[in-house]
């Protein structure tokens, strides 16, 4: 009983590199498996039935389903996804504007200098320019 056990002995550099080489390829396969079934969703041109299709295919069969999705409809995965990015970039961008005031909303400089242009052209008088001037600063 007075056996000891040396892993490092027991398990060689070939065989740990075996190891994380298979841990690697399957953390892979699980990123393509979980990206295929984001674009299956994702894509607007397939119809419920062709989506559930898809799906039922990748679940039940799941390296023949995502080798042929690949393989069928890969080349527009990018494409989707670049989109599918550009939407969200659009709606951040949009809300960013939203909420620091700059969507349609002039500053109040900007509109002074309006202001004070229609003035200089003598469009309105200094009495309308002073009432005007007022409003925008309170």
């Amino acid at each position: 009983m007075s056996s000891h056990v040396l892993l490092a002995y027991d398990y060689p550099l070939l065989g740990a590199f075996w190891t994380v080489l298979w841990i690697v390829l399957w953390v892979w396969w699980f990123i393509l498996l979980f990206r295929v079934i984001a674009d299956i969703f994702r894509d607007d041109s397939l119809s419920g039935w062709a989506k559930a299709g898809w799906l039922v295919l990748t679940i039940l069969l799941p390296f023949l389903g995502v080798l042929l999705y690949v393989l069928v409809r890969g080349r527009s995965m990018g494409s989707r996804e670049r989109r599918h990015l550009q939407a969200q970039q659009e709606a951040f961008d949009q809300y960013v504007r939203e909420t620091a005031g700059g969507g349609g909303r002039a500053s109040e400089a900007d509109q002074l200098m309006k202001l004070s242009e229609i003035r200089a052209r003598g469009d309105i008088t200094d009495e309308e320019y002073r009432r005007a001037k007022e409003k925008i600063l309170h």
